[in-house]
């Protein structure tokens, strides 16, 4: 299991809390990542809204992919995985934009590409927000164009959305054959797309058993066009840990007492804009998300035990979020992540085992 987290560039997770003590500004956003990566974490997200969809529409919000490269330069492990919206960006420019930052990263860039749901946001900033489906049609184009540029000497493209002419970009990413693409999406028409052109699969926050149940539907989608596996399963989670469960079932009611507030500005165009698979109650809004729905709530081993639940089920890496980030960041890393890397180690070795005396029997 691969552990991440979500960069705090809202400001906070927390709809019902004004100020959570994460400032939305980049010297903080240098301080978790810095400190994330000294503390063993795999991945950061960098979400891209222009608007900030947690703290209300006239609040701070970093933008994503100034903010990526600047963390590159700054660290040197960890993955830095930004999200692009096709209907914001040109993808031959968004292509060499993200090679540059993945030769500063040094191959750590990754791309979640995202269809977008927010139609206020698209208004206000003159990005395309058109039906459903034709926002995944769009996305394929997008995927093909950024592909193209990244593999081959030169590039040409016609398609409904995008044309490329005799296209040259250089230098290449330093991953190749290039930057993973994650995607997620819970609509037919987003997972055939993201099926056929993306190499990893996010999820919102969800129970063991309905995180499961998408996991077997997509290996059946690849399956089904004859490709592999997804290299990656992630999923979104709010953590909560505390020495006793009461303590942490205390904090869960705080930050759950709902409130009309305008952090719930994008509640109605994230519900009826997008096609969601679970129906979202404002109270599963009231964390980023729907970050409560895996329940990492309680003591270490509880959370810990809760984690490898998900593993057990295929999700290979886990993207969290804390509030405040620094100090239940480290909360998290000194209390459950030595016991989830016990455990799973344990859990690999007896598969080994179970599959050796399969071998041999």
């Amino acid at each position: 299991m691969r552990l991440g987290f979500w960069l705090p560039i809202f400001g906070g997770w927390l709809r019902n809390v004004e100020n959570e003590n994460m400032p939305a500004t980049f010297d903080y956003a240098k301080q978790v990542i810095q400190t994330g990566e000294k503390l063993g974490f795999d991945a950061t997200l960098i979400a891209e809204l222009y608007l900030n969809d947690i703290k209300g529409i006239d609040a701070d919000a970093l933008e994503a992919w100034s903010t990526a490269a600047a963390l590159a330069a700054v660290t040197e492990k960890i993955e830095i995985l930004a999200a692009v919206r096709p209907g914001y960006h040109n993808p031959a420019v968004m292509a060499k934009v993200a090679a540059n930052i993945d030769q500063i990263a040094n191959g750590r860039f990754t791309l979640n590409v995202v269809s977008a749901w927010w139609e206020e946001e698209a208004k206000q900033y003159g990005g395309y927000f058109t039906e459903h489906g034709e926002r995944y049609d769009r996305t394929e184009e997008f995927i093909d164009v950024l592909k193209g540029l990244w593999t081959e000497e030169t590039f040409s493209y016609d398609g409904k959305y995008y044309k490329i002419e005799n296209a040259y970009l250089s230098p290449k990413p330093v991953r190749k054959p290039y930057p993973r693409l994650y995607a997620g999406g819970e609509s037919e028409r987003g997972k055939e797309a993201i099926t056929k052109s993306c190499d990893a699969y996010v999820m919102h926050g969800g129970t063991v058993e309905e995180v499961g149940a998408k996991i077997q539907e997509m290996l059946a989608r690849r399956k089904a066009i004859g490709k592999g596996s997804f290299e990656t399963f992630g999923m979104a989670a709010y953590v909560i840990v505390r020495d006793s469960e009461e303590e942490a079932l205390a904090e869960l009611a705080r930050i759950t007492n709902v409130e009309d507030t305008a952090g719930y500005a994008g509640f109605n165009d994230f519900t009826s804009k997008s096609k969601l698979e679970q129906q979202i109650t404002l109270q599963d809004y009231s964390v980023s998300n729907r970050g409560l729905r895996p329940n990492l709530v309680g003591t270490p081993q509880q959370v810990a035990e809760r984690i490898l639940a998900y593993e057990e089920v295929g999700v290979n890496l886990l993207l969290l979020q804390f509030s405040p980030h620094l100090e239940e960041m480290e909360r998290f890393a000194r209390d459950v992540m030595p016991l989830v890397k016990i455990k799973s180690a344990i859990i690999q070795k007896e598969r080994y085992h179970d599959c050796k005396n399969i071998y041999y029997s």
